[in-house]
């Protein structure tokens, strides 16, 4: 959910500071705190597939009490934690050998996948 961020005031440490000049104050997301039922549920649901799309996102943000954008930015933000581990696994794996790899990731990855650098919740 969104609430309203208050503006820094007079009795605060500073001057207000609208989020642009004469706009109102920024809106902050609150950060979705799952329980671990859900978390449980949802790393099962990531083992089968990692990509849950249509109805099986609805009936599963359904039966977890959840909306179905909190689970598809979960999904999202599960696979980039997958990608991470498996580029550090691969990465150890080579370094056993003696070989290195650069720092940066491979740039066709990251135009593969572009779409779930998302981080946010609408």
């Amino acid at each position: 959910g969104l609430e309203l961020s208050p503006c820094v005031g007079a009795n605060s440490l500073g001057p207000a500071v609208p989020w642009r000049s004469g706009g109102p104050c920024k809106i902050k997301r609150v950060r979705t705190v799952f329980k671990p039922e859900q978390l449980e549920r949802l790393e099962q649901e990531f083992l089968k597939q990692q990509y849950m799309v249509g109805t099986e996102r609805v009936d599963l943000a359904a039966t977890l009490h959840l909306t179905e954008t909190q689970v598809k930015v979960w999904f999202q933000n599960r696979r980039i934690k997958w990608r991470k581990q498996s580029m550090e696994q691969k990465a150890a794996k080579l370094s056993q050998f003696g070989v290195t790899q650069p720092a940066t990731a491979d740039s066709t990855d990251i135009k593969d996948h572009e779409e779930d650098t998302v981080d946010v919740e609408l």
